[in-house]
């Protein structure tokens, strides 16, 4: 089946992403990888703040998209399913990357409770300086960071970090406000 690439530019990504799981056409797939190619490798790069590495992350992120189109449901929108992909991708990257480092991370996984965090105002947030909120970020667990970026920098909704994360909404809020409380904290120590 010959497919004209230039009539794909039109279409929506579910269309795309139906066509390319049923003819596994890499032309078609290089449709979608040039609408997303960019934003990907911007994500990336505000994990690794390495240009090399993040094309390498790019790269390996569009493999993996390409293996597990068939599973996107179409339920969500693509970008939101895509985006978490990239953030999983880049999260699973720097964990590995500290535990090499004999680094120690947070566990963000176990407890749900909110034992000692009071509630962050999301203003208090927007209020931050660039540069410091930037170190911050940077000293900031990869998790924490991961559900603020999408929250704060890639504007998920609840709903949609629901999704992302496969947990409740009170999950989400509780995530979102520890990693707010640490932000912060980290925030006021530089």
């Amino acid at each position: 089946m010959e497919i004209d690439s230039k009539n794909l530019t039109d279409i929506t990504d579910h269309e795309l992403i139906k066509m390319i799981v049923a003819t596994k056409d890499p032309q078609v797939f290089g449709v979608l990888y040039d609408r997303y190619a960019e934003k990907v490798f911007h994500k990336c790069i505000g994990f690794v703040s390495n240009t090399d590495e993040a094309q390498d992350l790019t790269h390996d992120i569009f493999l993996k998209l390409y293996i597990k189109l068939k599973s996107f449901n179409h339920e969500a929108k693509f970008s939101t399913w895509l985006y978490t992909l990239v953030y999983n991708h880049c999260v699973n990257y720097l964990q590995r990357e500290r535990k090499s480092d004999k680094e120690e991370l947070f566990d963000t996984e176990n407890s749900e409770e909110q034992e000692g965090y009071e509630d962050i105002e999301d203003q208090a947030i927007y209020n931050l300086k660039f540069e410091k909120l930037q170190q911050a970020l940077e000293k900031l667990d990869v998790n924490d960071k991961m559900i603020l970026l999408m929250k704060y920098q890639d504007n998920f909704s609840i709903k949609e970090i629901c999704q992302a994360y496969e947990i409740s909404e009170s999950a989400v809020k509780m995530r979102l406000n520890r990693a707010k409380t640490r932000l912060i904290s980290i925030y006021n120590k530089i």
